[in-house]
């Protein structure tokens, strides 16, 4: 069962579900309750035949609907729990669903094939006081969801691409399991890629994973905070309870916007995720390639599930002061050193010198130091012109607040907005730290 506490941790946990109904604590006379919310946790505690605090309530707030409490929660008291029973899982599928699907496709879309049915089922679902509490596609704002007019405004991010990437993927998950739906007519009728998508976001948003895979939780993923903080799931299997601990997050725009569907305006864990480009003149141009090949760590699937490439970087804020430029990664510039050399004896004595050592391919400067400045230098133009264009595609998204646009185009052009503006101030703080490195060995040079 799911045991909701307030504990606060140091640690950071990546979390799979996009907030929807805040935790507040406000004088009940400011709170505005409705019938239609108002069912919900009774409905939750006859279901889990467990208590829930007296604590807790849900009512409309001036953020929409929300979870409140009425007292102060201390940490380790236990608010309420929900046993596995009462969780959407794959287990929730038919058995002869379950059977025709097999693993042609992932849990995410195992768990959406479960909301659909419960959707079609309406107020014939034994899960419908949840169910009607999800998000309804309209009021879905990850860029999946996006038209192609509004995508133009963040093409010079690479949420772009990875937005077309994620769409890509749900489609052919959409393709592998739309047979299976056919031939359940009475149950699933005629669904479209856009409703599998609806609640293909609804789940990887949403849902928390443990052992047992993705499930989605009531309540659990009604917790709502600030945008730097998180909640996140703890399953003991052997007790058959999770607890849910509110921590501190590290989420940049970009994962907001394409999980969530939201931004902020200034966001302090945003990064950038660059492409630079090999120039494909450079007679050594395949020899570099296979050297970086050859020593390429491949770092983790990103959050989306999108693997990293020798040519692809993530770059965080260079804080002013820093020294060693925490923020841009030496692999970036291991890579501009590379492409810098201009003979196979260069080349070969960084593979040796990687070789010799942890394996990392040119980590340090190189001992040509007119060299290292034009590696650094070339890094400094290519995040100079993606600033430009980042600069660019705002001041051509015009005012947000224009009459003609329409309430869903408003908002989604401030997304376009937070997430470019956060960008540029990555790209400018790295920027200004290659200037300040290229001027101290310029000088250096200038004296010996």
């Amino acid at each position: 069962m799911l045991l909701i506490a307030r504990q606060f941790s140091h640690h950071w946990w990546r979390h799979r579900h996009r907030p929807h109904v805040s935790l507040s604590h406000a004088p009940l006379s400011q709170l505005n309750f409705h019938s239609e919310s108002d069912d919900f946790l009774p409905w939750l505690q006859r279901k889990s035949g467990t208590e829930i605090s007296s604590a807790l309530s849900i009512g409309e707030s001036t953020h929409g609907r929300a979870l409140f409490a009425s007292k102060t929660i201390r940490a380790g008291d236990c608010i309420l729990k929900v046993p596995y029973s009462v969780q959407l899982a794959p287990d929730n599928l038919a058995p002869e669903l379950r059977d025709l699907i097999g693993d042609s496709v992932g849990d995410v879309a195992k768990v959406a094939v479960v909301i659909l049915c419960e959707q079609k089922m309406g107020q014939g679902s034994e899960w419908a006081p949840y169910i009607s509490r999800l998000p309804r596609l309209e009021e879905m704002h990850s860029t999946i969801f996006w038209s192609e007019d509004e995508l133009e405004m963040i093409r010079q991010s690479s949420l772009y691409q990875e937005t077309i990437n994620q769409r890509s993927f749900v489609e052919k998950e959409y393709s592998a399991i739309r047979t299976v739906l056919e031939c359940f007519p009475e149950m699933f009728q005629s669904i479209t890629c856009k409703e599998f998508m609806h609640a293909y976001a609804l789940v990887t948003s949403r849902a928390w994973g443990s052992k047992k895979g993705y499930s989605l939780i009531p309540v659990a993923d009604f917790l709502n905070h600030d945008g730097t903080s998180e909640s996140i799931v703890l399953s003991d299997d052997d007790k058959h309870f999770s607890e849910v601990l509110i921590r501190y997050g590290k989420f940049s725009n970009a994962t907001l916007l394409l999980d969530f569907g939201f931004t902020l305006p200034y966001n302090i864990h945003d990064q950038v995720r660059i492409q630079v480009n090999r120039p494909h003149h450079d007679a050594l141009c395949d020899l570099k390639l296979e050297l970086l090949k050859r020593h390429h760590r491949p770092i983790n699937n990103d959050v989306n599930g999108f693997n990293s490439s020798v040519d692809c970087f993530t770059i965080k804020e260079v804080r002013s002061g820093s020294e060693k430029g925490k923020g841009i990664p030496h692999s970036l510039r291991a890579f501009a050193r590379v492409l810098r050399c201009t003979s196979c004896e260069e080349l070969s004595d960084l593979a040796n010198e990687a070789a010799e050592h942890d394996g990392r391919l040119a980590r340090r400067p190189l001992t040509n130091r007119s060299r290292e400045i034009e590696a650094h230098q070339m890094l400094m133009e290519v995040l100079t012109q993606l600033a430009e264009d980042c600069d660019a595609s705002i001041k051509s998204l015009g005012p947000v607040s224009s009459p003609a646009m329409c309430e869903r185009l408003s908002l989604r052009t401030q997304m376009a907005r937070d997430l470019l503006n956060g960008e540029i101030r990555i790209l400018n703080s790295a920027r200004a730290w290659l200037l300040h490195y290229c001027t101290t060995l310029i000088a250096t040079n200038c004296h010996q």
